[in-house]
């Protein structure tokens, strides 16, 4: 792979030199594990339920607002209808059955039934990528989204109030590393948003989903209502520097989730620093990093190498669309 031995020399001297200790493997901070891209496709898993079975540690679902319905819509492409692997089931019987196609709620459902028939599995990231962002003057705004996931997730997610603890922001959370033990987090849920592609790509979109969210966080803190916020705000793409430096001061500090290209991450930045203050990196399409390796379906043993060498780069996440490889996708490695 790309990324050097003198890079990955430098990035434990920064983490020496600032006094920051290596993460403990045991807490979320500490590990690295592994998910599929576009999970919620049927090209991916015939039942959303089936990707769980398989191992994913990472549910992505694209969703689209509709204004008209005011429903959340799941689908790849289709701003005005859903097509996923998502039932309407009820019971853990009924995930690999019936019609699909559903609306986001139902994918919630899911995802909450089955942890319930699978006691002692997970934490799950549930990644959203929101296609056009947010519509908040047409009733589907961030409130409305936590609401959704509040009726259908319940308890089930670890919300950023949980990791702020006593903290005065999240930045200051993640730095103290007052992340829990992936044990603690059996049965549990914690969930990034990213921008959609549709929506960094439309020019007239002046207050991007990342913003949105962090914004109607930072309202609930001073409102003292942060307890009703579902997600993590996440920083979208992989720069050299501190990407939220772009990012009003009153934001920054409540960005600990980062999200992009593999490829990015480890010719574009220093993704140490990021492990040193113990913020969660996405890393995606990990195939791709030299030597590239098969997207779908590389052997066990290319997908577990690579697993290990992304590890070591300090990715907390990494994913691929490896959707049949069960012997890999369980994996939980150590980071840094």
């Amino acid at each position: 792979m790309r990324f050097s031995s003198a890079a990955l020399a430098a990035g434990m001297l920064f983490a020496v030199m600032t006094g920051t200790a290596q993460a403990d493997p045991a807490k979320v901070s500490g590990s690295t594990t592994v998910g599929v891209h576009n999970t919620y496709d049927t090209a991916a898993y015939d039942y959303l339920a089936r990707s769980l079975d398989n191992g994913t540690s990472l549910i992505e679902l694209d969703v689209w607002p509709n204004i008209i319905t005011k429903e959340w819509k799941v689908s790849h492409s289709n701003p005005l209808g859903n097509g996923n692997n998502c039932v309407a089931a009820t019971s853990a019987s009924q995930l690999y059955t019936g019609g699909k196609n559903k609306n986001l709620e139902y994918c919630l459902d899911d995802i909450r039934i089955w942890l319930d028939a699978h006691p002692g599995k997970g934490p799950i990231l549930l990644k959203l990528e929101m296609k056009t962002g947010f519509s908040d003057n047409g009733g589907r705004g961030p409130d409305e989204l936590d609401a959704s996931i509040r009726g259908h997730l319940g308890g089930h997610v670890f919300r950023p109030a949980d990791l702020l603890g006593g903290y005065a922001t999240l930045d200051e959370a993640a730095k103290a590393d007052n992340w829990p033990t992936r044990s603690s987090l059996q049965g549990k849920v914690f969930i990034e948003i990213i921008p959609g592609t549709v929506e960094e790509g439309n020019p007239t979109d002046t207050l991007k989903t990342d913003v949105e969210y962090a914004r109607y966080l930072v309202g609930l803190k001073n409102a003292g209502r942060l307890g009703d916020a579902q997600v993590f705000p996440t920083v979208h793409g992989a720069v050299g520097g501190d990407p939220r430096d772009k990012y009003e001061a009153a934001l920054k500090p409540w960005f600990v989730f980062f999200d992009g290209d593999a490829n990015a991450w480890l010719t574009n930045t220093g993704p140490w620093w990021y492990d040193a203050n113990h913020y969660f990196v996405v890393m995606t399409d990990a195939h791709n990093v030299a030597p590239a390796i098969d997207s779908r379906n590389p052997t066990p043993e290319q997908a577990t190498q690579r697993l290990t060498d992304l590890a070591k780069a300090h990715a907390s996440m990494i994913t691929s669309d490896w959707v049949g490889l069960t012997t890999v996708l369980p994996l939980v490695v150590p980071r840094g």
